[in-house]
């Protein structure tokens, strides 16, 4: 099982923390993209590190178009010698048309085609081959040498997409070289809808899930005391209810019998009740999304759920922690 770590958004910070990142044994570092752009911190990462991978988790797709991130990758992948992942996220219909002023219809067969195009577009450029893509949502003919980089002489960026729904799931599994599992999965909704929808769209594309990285940022609570186990509980369950109030990620759980909740809590959301909704994450809430440990036992908890079934994974821990709380667990994990 590899072992990712994570960058903030700050550039200041950006080179050193990869540097250290990469030291300390991590497989991959990923950047995010909340409140700040996710690709200019892995190219400051790119140029203080040698080995680990630097991938986006994610880059909002529909924030863009399938020219602009075949660009951007092409060049990040370059530039990092080959480490380069290109993880993408579509975000929910309020976001795409409120925040980004961009428009939003049929996500699953939208991204679909969006992926789709990219590797038209990337054939383009290292085969040669005359651009002319034609879809439903986007179409790319025009390719003259002026704009044509040539080969990538690192091949093409791995792709990764992220998912919950099974119909983007499917997506993932045909069109890309890796799944982003959402912090928001249990390990039930991982074995009985992630995992066979992604082998359906695998199977559409004729591979397994040998050929697909299963990648998860999950939810951790930890700590060396009852205080510092309180309060990262309490931040994880504040996390689990700003996701569980979003209606697109009801299905996770309706799963487990908690359907009505979705509807608590989106209310909730509207009124700002941020920490109220916190307060309805009960204990087996808290102990089915979260792995609950002391930082010994963190190692062997993950292993238990997910060592069969995620390839790399990363700790979701929506709280301070001293960054060296991390390094034994990372240790144990790539140990077993």
């Amino acid at each position: 099982m590899k072992v990712d770590g994570g960058l903030g958004g700050s550039l200041a910070n950006a080179a050193d923390g990869a540097r250290v990142a990469e030291d300390a044994g991590y497989d991959g570092i990923w950047s995010a993209e909340t409140s700040h752009d996710p690709f200019l911190p892995l190219l400051l990462a790119a140029g203080a590190t040698q080995r680990v991978e630097l991938g986006t988790g994610i880059a909002v797709a529909f924030a863009r178009n399938p020219m602009n991130l075949a660009q951007i990758a092409y060049d990040l992948q370059a530039y990092s010698g080959g480490r380069f992942i290109l993880g993408l996220g579509s975000q929910v219909k309020p976001h795409i048309t409120k925040r980004f002023s961009m428009e939003w219809s049929h996500p699953a067969p939208r991204m679909r085609e969006f992926i789709l195009a990219m590797r038209a577009i990337w054939d383009c450029w290292n085969q040669g081959t005359k651009l002319d893509f034609r879809g439903d949502y986007y179409t790319h003919t025009l390719m003259t040498p002026f704009f044509d980089p040539g080969p990538n002489p690192h091949g093409d960026p791995k792709v990764f997409l992220a998912g919950v729904g099974e119909l983007m799931t499917e997506v993932a599994g045909e069109t890309c070289d890796g799944f982003l599992c959402h912090g928001f999965t249990t390990e039930r909704y991982l074995r009985e809808v992630t995992i066979p929808a992604l082998e359906r769209g695998l199977e559409r594309s004729g591979r397994t899930l040998a050929d697909l990285e299963v990648s998860g940022p999950m939810f951790v609570v930890t700590g060396t005391n009852e205080e510092e186990m309180a309060e990262s509980a309490k931040g994880t369950r504040r996390q689990i209810a700003f996701y569980g109030s979003t209606p697109a990620y009801r299905a996770v759980l309706e799963l487990h019998g908690w359907g009505d909740l979705q509807t608590e809590l989106n209310v909730l959301s509207k009124q700002g009740e941020w920490a109220a909704m916190g307060d309805l994450v009960d204990d087996e809430m808290l102990r089915t999304f979260a792995v609950v440990a002391e930082p010994d036992q963190l190692a062997a908890g993950l292993r238990a759920r997910y060592g069969d079934v995620v390839d790399r994974i990363s700790f979701y821990a929506p709280y301070q922690t001293d960054p060296g709380t991390w390094l034994p667990v990372l240790e144990a994990l790539k140990a077993a």
